[in-house]
């Protein structure tokens, strides 16, 4: 894993802690899921392309 990638992970663990945190406090956005979700993907991708 690069850099970019390992951040891009950090990254999306800490926005998977903070929509959750949100959804037990404030409850369910569906919104912030699916920006999550999409994160994920994104994730995803760069980790199995290998170019980054």
């Amino acid at each position: 894993m690069t850099g970019s990638v390992k951040a891009m992970a950090v990254m999306t663990f800490a926005a998977l802690v903070a929509v959750a945190t949100y959804s037990v406090a404030l409850g369910s956005n569906g919104w912030l899921w699916f920006g999550w979700l999409v994160l994920a993907v994104l994730t995803a991708a760069m980790a199995a392309s290998g170019n980054n």
